[in-house]
């Protein structure tokens, strides 16, 4: 496994907690927190769209 430096938790109102990060070979990861040996991952770009459009309200419907 890589490894994968992780940014600080990130908690909704809900405690429902997650974390992202990255690694040198230009991957993105995101992992609900406590479970970082289990996450998703993708590249950069398809991490920070899914991002840009859960701000942008297009993507209430799948959280």
């Amino acid at each position: 496994m890589p490894v994968i430096s992780w940014e600080d938790p990130f908690c909704g109102e809900g405690a429902n907690c997650f974390r992202i990060g990255t690694d040198t070979e230009g991957n993105a990861y995101i992992a609900v927190a406590g479970q970082e040996d289990r996450p998703l991952t993708d590249s950069r770009e398809a991490l920070r769209s899914l991002i840009l459009e859960i701000k942008a309200g297009r993507a209430d419907h799948l959280l």
